[in-house]
């Protein structure tokens, strides 16, 4: 499934050709330090393959390539929870820097959101952001998010401890243009 944005960005099934790519963007300590521990750094084309060996070939697919003017740039994808929270995901992403301050991501948020709801039937979509990354929280707020909640202390990340600020919108929120 491609879900066209612009003539210029897309998002798309991640194919094995990204992996190269991927872990050239990837391997910066500047997209590292706003992931979690679970992102590797430094970020090697191993990493890169079996991230994309995960994800790759998924029917519905929640995980997406970000891809812009026929480059691969990023990820986003919505990861779905379970028990009382099943209508609910968590939406993650990372840009590569080349393709910083475009107002790429608002627009893939705003995307992946309207395919959340519409295609995968979320009634919520949640994020949690550093308190240090606000740009992501302009994004998220561009998108249509909500602020919800600031848990101090939340975060320990690279030696340094730091708020989660929580945003949140959910399907009755206006995600137009």
């Amino acid at each position: 499934m491609i879900l066209q944005i612009t003539l210029d960005l897309r998002l798309r099934p991640l194919c094995f050709e990204d992996h190269r790519e991927m872990a050239r963007l990837a391997n910066n300590r500047k997209i590292w330090r706003n992931l979690r521990d679970l992102f590797p750094s430094p970020y090697t084309e191993e990493d890169a393959k079996e991230f994309i060996a995960i994800y790759q070939g998924e029917r519905m697919p929640p995980t997406f390539a970000i891809e812009y003017q026929g480059n691969f740039a990023g990820v986003v994808g919505l990861v779905p929870q379970s028990d009382v929270y099943k209508k609910t995901a968590e939406v993650g992403y990372w840009l590569g820097e080349p393709y910083w301050g475009k107002g790429i991501m608002t627009q893939v948020v705003k995307q992946i959101v309207r395919y959340g709801f519409e295609q995968l039937g979320f009634l919520r979509i949640f994020t949690g952001v550093f308190a240090y990354n606000l740009a992501s929280q302009h994004v998220l707020e561009k998108a249509g998010f909500v602020k919800e909640a600031v848990f101090k202390n939340a975060i320990f990340k690279d030696g340094q401890v730091t708020d989660e600020v929580r945003y949140g919108i959910w399907k009755e929120s206006d995600i137009s243009e």
